[in-house]
């Protein structure tokens, strides 16, 4: 099924008689678990931008858009989404085009989330149907308009288990005057980190934190003064470490957010969301036992972009560590929590389903 505009998803999902896939582009399929059975519902078909005002930093779109529309429309007037999301067709090793809506729908973040925040904190306004085919609006085009449920924040992240979003507001941002990268070269993973940790704990809003290769990666945006300014402050916190800057290195963070250094591996490719300090440990745990392991750390360690034999279960090998890992390619594919969710958490997560999708049949099993 292809909806054109809103009333025929609604039609389309007060209808369904059996569970639905919801899907835009098709280009993150592996990034949930498979639903159990179903009919594919594309987005695809809810184009075009409805509103986009510079002057107030405002895009409404909707949201089967393919996301470099967007990205089009936002470089014409010299503006970029805050959250700088990630292309996941090389690494996933997928096809068609990336939707805004499943950018929102998935939470899609980048670098910049470590300073501007993830997808769903641009967000503003949301339409969506539930479950049971109502059309739903929460929020706006400005930033303080939410009274009750805070529902823009919640789809951000759903995976199209909540409702089918047809439009969504964003908060954009101009685009920076001047970006200068500090790398930090020769060091291991877990010194990495810790060079990411003191940059992201000095004053120097740093917008980008990422390790690979022996290399930490430190970004700093804004007025060309400033970031001259902030750059010399960071040289001088690493002043013990062979140190270099690149200037507007767009490509170099194209890269990392698109996680470049292992989508080329074979194997499985595996998301984790861990404490900055626990990221080395569990890599070094793996070579310690003998398991061929490619890193890429970005949001100062946070998240960990992993490359592992197929035969592997991350799992067995996470004693001592809590957090979250998603297998994004091979291996099975969908999500897993590290450690298991506290009964309160799931509980209000099942009645949140019941709420907005009573027959269950939007993206059922897919986040597991």
């Amino acid at each position: 099924m292809k909806p054109m505009n809103e009333n025929e998803l609604a039609q389309a999902i007060k209808s369904a008689g059996k569970p639905l896939r919801i899907v835009g582009g098709g280009t993150r399929q592996a990034l949930g678990n498979d639903v159990d059975g179903g009919v594919k519902l594309s987005t695809a078909g809810l184009t075009g931008i409805t509103l986009l005002e510079p002057a107030a930093l405002t895009l409404v779109v909707r949201a089967g858009t393919p996301l470099r529309d967007v990205t089009a429309a936002l470089d014409a007037e010299n503006l970029q989404l805050p959250f700088e999301p990630m292309d996941h067709r090389e690494l996933l090793k997928s096809w068609g085009d990336t939707t805004i809506g499943g950018v929102a729908a998935c939470n899609i973040s980048g670098p910049r989330r470590i300073q501007a925040g993830a997808c769903r904190d641009s967000m503003i306004g949301v339409r969506f149907v539930d479950g049971a085919g109502n059309i739903v609006k929460n929020g706006g085009r400005v930033m303080k308009n939410v009274t009750g449920y805070d529902l823009v924040k919640l789809m951000g992240g759903s995976m199209g288990t909540l409702g089918v979003i047809s439009e969504l507001s964003f908060k954009v941002q101009p685009k920076p005057e001047r970006q200068a990268t500090i790398t930090i070269h020769g060091l291991s993973d877990a010194e990495g980190v810790r060079v990411l940790s003191r940059a992201l704990g000095s004053p120097n809003d740093v917008t980008g934190a990422a390790f690979l290769d022996g290399t930490g990666f430190v970004r700093i945006e804004g007025l060309s003064k400033s970031v001259a300014f902030r750059t010399d402050a960071l040289k001088t916190i690493f002043k013990d470490h062979e140190v270099s800057v690149m200037d507007n290195d767009l490509d170099a963070w194209r890269g990392i957010a698109n996680a470049d250094a292992i989508a080329g591996d074979d194997g499985s490719i595996w998301r984790v969301s861990v404490k900055p300090t626990d990221g080395p440990k569990l890599v070094q745990g793996l070579r310690d036992a003998g398991i061929a392991v490619n890193a890429q750390y970005d949001w100062g360690g946070g998240l960990v972009y992993l490359s592992l034999p197929d035969d592997l279960n991350l799992r067995d090998h996470m004693d001592g560590i809590s957090g979250y890992a998603s297998v994004l390619r091979g291996n099975g594919g969908g999500a897993m929590r590290i450690t298991s969710q506290n009964k309160l958490t799931a509980q209000i997560e099942k009645q949140m389903r019941a709420r907005f999708d009573p027959r269950g049949i939007l993206n059922t099993g897919i986040m597991g």
